[in-house]
C-alpha cells in the first residue's frame, strides 16, 4: 500500500508544485518511464500480498525497467523506428497481469462468516 501512496503523492507533487511543461520530444520517454513505475509498483504490491516482497529486487527491477525502456526509446529515435512501443506493450501486459493477480488474491481471501448462531 505504501508504494501506491507514494505514487499518488509523487504525481500530485509533480502536478501542483512543478507545473513545468515538458517538451513534446520527451513524451515517449515519459510514457515509458510512467509505465515502468506502474509495473514496478503493481509487482511490489503483488509480491507483498504473497509475502515475497524484497526491496532489493524491487529497486533493481525498477532501475532495470527504466533504463531498458529509456534505451529502447533512445535507440528507436536514433534509428527512426518506434521501438518504445515494445516497452509500452511489455509493461502494459505485465501491469494487467499483476493487477489480475492482485484482484484474484483479494477476491479469494476468506470472507468473515456473518451468520448468527441460533
Amino acid at each position: 500500500m505504501l508504494p501506491l501512496i507514494a505514487l499518488v503523492a509523487g504525481m500530485l507533487l509533480g502536478y501542483y508544485v512543478i507545473p513545468h511543461p515538458l517538451p513534446l520530444g520527451y513524451a515517449k520517454y515519459l510514457s515509458v518511464a510512467f509505465l515502468a513505475v506502474l509495473d514496478s509498483i503493481f509487482g511490489a504490491i503483488k509480491s507483498g500480498m504473497e509475502d515475497k516482497f524484497n526491496s532489493a529486487i524491487f529497486l533493481s527491477g525498477f532501475a532495470a525497467n527504466a533504463i531498458l525502456g529509456g534505451l529502447l526509446t533512445f535507440v528507436g529515435d536514433w534509428l527512426g523506428v518506434d521501438l518504445y512501443l515494445a516497452a509500452v506493450i511489455t509493461f502494459g501486459v505485465r501491469i494487467f497481469q499483476n493487477l489480475a493477480a492482485i484482484r484474484r488474491d483479494l477476491l479469494q481471501k476468506p470472507q468473515p462468516d456473518n451468520t448468527r448462531a441460533q
